[in-house]
């Protein structure tokens, strides 16, 4: 069995900062693309950001030059840092992985979310 487990969200002003952290724990033999997407309120789950096993990041054009994604192999995590956030940044965020486990099969595994509000 492989888990996701995601932390780091909150409340944060427009403006702030926030980071989210999301680890793999499980059977794993390795992990290929890492990422977050993110689902507001009456909205579809949509692409944040993802990062390669070799550390190629691609963005939403909405977080282009405003979040950072990056991950640690050894640990399997995946960080994601937020700045100038902005309201409509207010969702819930998912971890998100493409994990070669064991016994051998792939899995498209999700964590449980963490909710991000920005509002003054």
């Amino acid at each position: 069995q492989v888990q996701l487990v995601e932390s780091g969200g909150g409340l944060v002003q427009p403006g702030g900062s926030l980071g989210l952290s999301c680890t793999a724990s499980g059977s794993i033999f390795s992990i290929s693309a890492m990422g977050w997407y993110r689902q507001a309120p009456g909205k579809q789950r949509e692409l944040v950001a993802t990062i390669t096993g070799n550390g190629v990041a691609n963005y939403a054009d909405s977080v282009k030059g405003r979040f950072t994604i990056s991950r640690d192999n050894a640990k399997n995590l995946v960080y994601l840092q937020m700045n100038s956030l902005k309201p409509q940044d207010t969702a819930v965020y998912y971890c998100n992985a493409d994990v070669l486990a064991d016994p051998i099969r792939y899995l498209e595994v999700w964590g449980q979310g963490t909710l991000v509000t920005v509002s003054s």
